[in-house]
C-alpha cells in the first residue's frame, strides 16, 4: 500500500489547550496542575474558551457555559486577552521558520500548524519523529508552551494522528503512515 501513494514527511503540531496555557504560562502557573478557564468571569450564561488540561482530566470540555463548570473545584476565571493569544501564536511561528522556510509551512489556525519536512530531514540528520521532538522541546523552552505533534505521509494522516493518538499518549507525537489506515483509521467511529 505504501508505494501507491505519495509519501511526503508532514508534522501536524497543535497547542495543547493554546487559550488557557498561554494565560498560565502569563501567571506562572502550571495548565497540567492548574484549574484555569478562559471565559468571561462576569458572565454566568457565558461559553468558556479555554479550560486547562488539568481540567480535561475531570472531564470537563474546552467549550462549556460557566454554569456547567464543577462546583467541587476552585477554577480561576480569566477573560480572555486576544493579543496576547495573537503575540504568543507568533513566537511559536518563530520557532517553526527556525526549523523550516515560510513555504512549508500551513498556517492552519491560531495554535495549530502543518510543516512539510520532506526536504529537511537529510539536513538535519534526523528522523521526522526526531525532528518533531526537537520542535516540540524547542517551543515549550521558547515559550512555556505544551504541544502534541501527529507525523504522517500526508495533512490528513497527521492531522488524525496528532488529534486520535499524539494527544493522549506521554511522549505527545504519533507517527501514522499507510499502512495505519486499516487498524488505526478505520475503525474510527463516529
Amino acid at each position: 500500500m505504501e508505494n501507491l501513494y505519495p509519501r511526503n514527511n508532514i508534522i501536524a503540531i497543535d497547542l495543547k489547550s493554546f487559550f488557557a496555557s498561554c494565560e498560565c504560562v502569563e501567571r506562572n502557573l502550571d495548565a497540567f496542575t492548574t484549574p484555569l478557564v478562559v471565559c468571561d468571569p462576569n458572565r454566568n450564561g457565558a461559553i468558556t474558551l479555554a479550560v486547562t488540561p488539568y481540567l480535561k482530566k475531570f472531564g470537563v470540555p474546552g467549550r462549556c457555559r460557566v454554569y456547567e463548570l464543577p462546583k467541587n473545584i476552585e477554577i480561576i476565571k480569566v477573560p480572555p486577552r486576544i493579543s496576547l493569544y495573537i503575540q504568543k501564536s507568533k513566537e511559536v511561528l518563530s520557532v517553526y521558520l527556525e526549523f523550516v522556510a515560510k513555504e512549508d509551512m500551513h498556517v492552519y489556525s491560531i495554535d495549530e500548524v502543518f510543516l512539510d519536512v520532506t526536504n529537511y530531514l537529510k539536513m538535519y540528520k534526523m528522523s521526522t519523529y526526531e525532528l518533531a521532538e526537537t520542535i516540540i522541546k524547542r517551543i515549550k523552552e521558547k515559550t512555556g508552551l505544551t504541544t502534541t505533534a501527529g507525523i504522517g505521509p500526508n495533512l490528513l494522516l497527521a492531522k488524525v494522528a496528532m488529534d486520535i493518538e499524539a494527544k493522549h499518549v506521554s511522549t505527545n507525537i504519533a507517527e501514522w503512515t499507510y499502512d495505519d489506515v486499516p487498524t488505526k483509521l478505520w475503525p474510527i467511529t463516529p
